[in-house]
């Protein structure tokens, strides 16, 4: 008998703004969050348009004494504390910051029972922090890497590679909250989430923690984010379009990607101590899986040899160790949260995955779809996915399911109330890592 892991906090924050309600009410009202880029001049590019987080500030979610640290934080940091908080708070825990500056009082568990796993992505450097060192390693009026090297370098913050570093997102997470077990950070794009769930599942089953920030955040909205989105054929011509539902439209033929930010953290606990306490439980982490697809993209799409196409072994493999670990068959599935990245090669090869488990079945599973409303924030968006699979399964109600998930797939959810027993959330990524967890309704 292993010890049975629940969701008992979920923390978000989306291009709706701040908080698992508002993704949720724009989700379930069929409204997009996409639109022109406001966070930089994107007038050089194909693709235009993305998922933005307005408004938000790390600054008002994080205690007194800390604030001065958002000047070493990059913009997916800055997301993650944030988020951490609001997934501590809707658990109703009780962590090292929750106690004041005195730091007088109870957490709700010892710091050494207390993981984090948080999935993170390549943090491209502000550019203006960037550029300024740059400009000074000029040489006959072009870049010089020998002046670069000599003297260029140290025009850059002392404190500037760590605000850049893929760990500090977990890192200012656990010294907020005190979280002094098993912490991890990765790195596997939009399946960094899922993996880090998990992890963090794994973590609990052996006995290592009693509780664990879940999940991973990472914006894109930024000049070489896009850039690099863009050379791998994720971020495709926008043309005119304002509005995400005109180009992004998963499993359909045309469809291109648009990038976003934002991410989720969930409180995976155990749930005999979780009861213990008296927490709400969204739902169960019942089986976990993940897989490797032989193929990955790097190759953009103009460059790639004809027929060229990516593996979905590596997703398939994860979907049937997830159904295999919660001891369920592909039949008892009441609705799935795809990748639906919305980029052709990509959600090729997630279709023929799905269609290997679930065969003719897959064309009446509801298909509840994030990327027409809110981009793809890479490694936020597993975790955004498994966020609102717990919700979807603890509210029993499906989302509404913007431009569909194609007539590929037949069905979409229409939205509205719905018996829900078991979700499958799952992602690829663009380097081939894959993860699936299925999320149930807790049992007594």
């Amino acid at each position: 008998m292993r010890r049975r892991i629940g969701i008992t906090g979920v923390g978000v924050v989306s291009p709706f703004g701040v908080g698992i309600d508002a993704l949720w009410a724009g989700l379930v009202e069929g409204r997009s969050a996409i639109g022109p880029i406001r966070a930089f001049d994107a007038s050089g590019f194909p693709c235009r348009l993305a998922g933005e987080v307005q408004g938000y500030s790390a600054r008002d979610l994080l205690p007194k004494h800390y604030r001065k640290a958002t000047k070493v934080m990059a913009r997916d940091t800055e997301l993650a504390v944030g988020i951490a908080k609001l997934a501590v708070e809707d658990a109703g825990l009780v962590t090292r910051a929750s106690l004041g500056e005195d730091g007088q009082g109870t957490t709700s568990y010892p710091g050494d029972r207390v993981g984090c796993q948080i999935g993170a992505g390549l943090i491209a450097a502000e550019t203006e922090e960037l550029t300024s060192a740059l400009a000074t390693a000029v040489a006959d009026g072009s870049f010089s890497l020998k002046v670069w090297g000599e003297s260029g370098l140290s025009n850059l913050q002392p404190l500037w590679l760590l605000k850049y570093l893929p760990n500090m997102l977990a890192c200012h997470v656990t010294i907020i909250h005190g979280a002094e077990g098993p912490s991890n950070t990765i790195t596997c794009g939009e399946a960094s989430g899922l993996l880090s769930l998990g992890e963090s599942a794994r973590v609990i089953e052996r006995g290592a923690a009693d509780v664990c920030f879940s999940g991973g955040a990472e914006s894109k909205v930024n000049l070489m984010g896009l850039l690099r989105q863009t050379f791998a054929g994720r971020a495709g011509e926008t043309g005119s379009a304002v509005v995400g539902t005109d180009v992004v439209r998963p499993y359909a033929p045309g469809s291109i990607g648009v990038i976003g930010e934002g991410g989720g953290i969930l409180m995976a606990e155990a749930l005999d101590s979780a009861r213990s306490r008296g927490a709400r439980v969204y739902a169960e982490v019942a089986g976990f899986g993940a897989g490797c697809s032989s193929w990955p993209p790097y190759v953009p799409e103009g460059e790639r040899a004809a027929g060229a196409e990516m593996s979905g072994d590596g997703l398939e493999l994860a979907i049937r160790r997830a159904l295999k670990d919660a001891n369920l068959e592909p039949g008892a599935i009441d609705a799935i949260v795809p990748q639906a990245s919305g980029t052709e090669l990509e959600d090729r090869a997630e279709l023929g995955a799905l269609r290997a488990v679930f065969g003719d079945r897959l064309g009446s599973i509801p298909a509840v779809t994030l990327t027409p409303n809110i981009g793809n924030a890479c490694a936020g968006a597993g975790a955004m996915a498994a966020a609102v699979g717990a919700k979807v399964v603890a509210e029993q109600r499906l989302p509404a399911c913007l431009n569909g998930p194609g007539a590929a797939w037949a069905v979409s959810s229409g939205g509205g109330p719905a018996s829900i027993g078991a979700v499958l959330v799952c992602s690829g990524s663009l380097g081939g890592q894959n993860a699936a967890a299925v999320l149930t309704r807790p049992k007594a």
